[in-house]
């Protein structure tokens, strides 16, 4: 019996599908389906995707054009027969157990729940940059903004009952860059949130990415920034209030202790004599 359905959007991913099939493939796990939706593909996606299939009776896969990657999930979603899921890019990878592991923690969870672990982020030359730990998963802790309390980075490390989109809609097919954080914000108002401290997924930083590219740009703060926004809009207004007072006077902070990490020499004196002393620092 299917009971965990993995969604994975393909567009030109021929470098990265058949390592994100046996990925899914080696996790043993009998009671899992492994949806590809690939939009079009002029690659070997499609070839792969069809070759494995023959292979492995849990591998099911469409290809045609679609608006995105939102509109590939929610054409996922649809197919999806497991009552939980979860999403993998399709150059990202899950740690060895974890789909066993999850479906049997969801066993004693209330529906719908989110069910959240610790993420790896490698770098384009395979080195561990950091791990995501989202450990604070409140609405109002996540609307603080991620350098205080991060989101969960990328969905190879949450996974979520199905019926969730019943109660919050399913991917906005018209965000194309920040469709998980908005997934996330509006599921936590919702659903049953679990954080597990345990590393369940990697995300891998591949140069030339729409991910990386975004970062790069610096478009990704500004839309994390529009998001974030529009759920604190939301709130009751005192708690609004409270969440954008906190929200400027940590990331005021963080900015300035940033700044004067990478320049001491423009610390006012006084002030830097004062932390020397109080916390007992080298001069």
């Amino acid at each position: 019996m299917i009971e965990l359905s993995i969604i994975t959007p393909v567009y030109n991913g021929e470098k990265f599908i058949e390592n994100c099939l046996l990925n899914v493939y080696q996790q043993d796990c009998p009671r899992v389906e492994h949806i590809i939706i690939d939009g079009g593909s002029t690659d070997g996606s499609v070839d792969l995707a069809r070759h494995w299939s023959w292979k492995y009776a849990h591998i099911r896969w469409i290809s045609e054009k679609d608006r995105g990657q939102s509109d590939a999930l929610n054409k996922g979603i649809a197919l999806a027969r497991g009552r939980i899921l979860g999403m993998l890019n399709v150059d990202d990878t899950y740690e060895p157990g974890v789909l066993n592991r999850v479906l049997n923690l969801f066993q004693d969870l209330p529906e719908p729940a989110l069910l959240v672990g610790n993420c790896n982020i490698w770098d384009n030359e395979g080195n561990l940059f950091t791990i995501n730990k989202p450990n604070k998963l409140h609405l109002k802790d996540l609307l603080l903004g991620p350098h205080v309390n991060p989101l969960p980075f990328n969905p190879s490390a949450y996974f979520y009952h199905a019926s969730l989109h019943k109660r919050i809609g399913n991917y906005n097919v018209n965000e194309h860059y920040v469709l998980d954080w908005d997934f996330l914000l509006r599921a936590v108002q919702v659903a049953s949130v679990h954080y597990v401290d345990e590393i369940w997924g990697n995300f891998h930083m591949v140069e030339g990415s729409k991910t990386l590219k975004d970062l790069a740009s610096g478009d990704s703060f500004v839309r994390q920034e529009r998001v974030l926004r529009y759920y604190r809009k939301d709130l009751p207004w005192i708690e609004a209030l409270e969440v954008a007072l906190k929200y400027w006077y940590y990331n005021r902070a963080l900015s300035t202790i940033q700044y004067f990490r990478e320049k001491p020499e423009e610390l006012p004196w006084r002030l830097k004599n004062r932390l020397l002393h109080v916390f007992h620092l080298p001069s």
